[in-house]
């Protein structure tokens, strides 16, 4: 630190226009040519210095402002997004009533329906039934006709005798031949 002092005091004795020659103290000398750069730089690099921090300033102020329009953009997409987002959860709300309501309604028509199919089929085999007593019955009455028109035979084929036969056959001829006539 002395040296750096010394260098300075130094600076006051020199004397003038008489020698040249090179400074070989090292301190000094760097001291002297540091000050000199930085005088210089300050001066020149002024300037440029006060420039480049304009530019990085502006820079920075666009970078700033289109981020703040940027926000703003995506503030406005979000509060779009979530009118969206209601007005889709209204819709989903609605049509989740209107299912439920389709739901039950067709709920209603599959029993209507069922139910209208179960009466079809009970009347149905109501009129099976009834069909089905209906031939029994006739197929009775035709066993019972058979059965009497049998015993009525038996009952004429033993009354009847050969002559009574003959006559009842000739009659029979007569009525045959008498109808003839009549349609001749």
């Amino acid at each position: 630190m002395k040296n750096v002092t010394d260098s300075f005091l130094s600076l006051g004795h020199w004397p003038s226009a008489g020698s040249f020659g090179f400074n070989t103290d090292i301190l000094s000398t760097n001291l002297i040519n540091l000050s000199v750069v930085l005088g210089v730089l300050i001066f020149f690099g002024k300037g440029v210095l006060s420039d480049l921090l304009d530019n990085r300033r502006q820079r920075i102020l666009n970078t700033i402002r289109n981020s703040e329009e940027l926000r703003g953009g995506a503030i406005e997409q979000l509060e779009k997004a979530r009118a969206r987002l209601r007005k889709v959860e209204m819709e989903a709300d609605q049509f989740r009533v209107n299912g439920y309501s389709e739901i039950e309604r067709e709920k209603l028509n599959l029993i209507n329906s069922t139910s209208k199919t179960l009466e079809q089929l009970e009347n149905y085999k109501n009129e099976t039934i009834q069909f089905e007593q209906q031939r029994a019955i006739n197929q009775v009455r035709q066993r019972v006709f058979q059965q009497a028109l049998r015993g009525a035979l038996g009952t004429l084929n033993s009354c009847l005798n050969n002559e009574l036969h003959l006559r009842t056959i000739s009659a029979n001829i007569g009525i045959l031949g008498s109808m003839k006539e009549i349609t001749d």
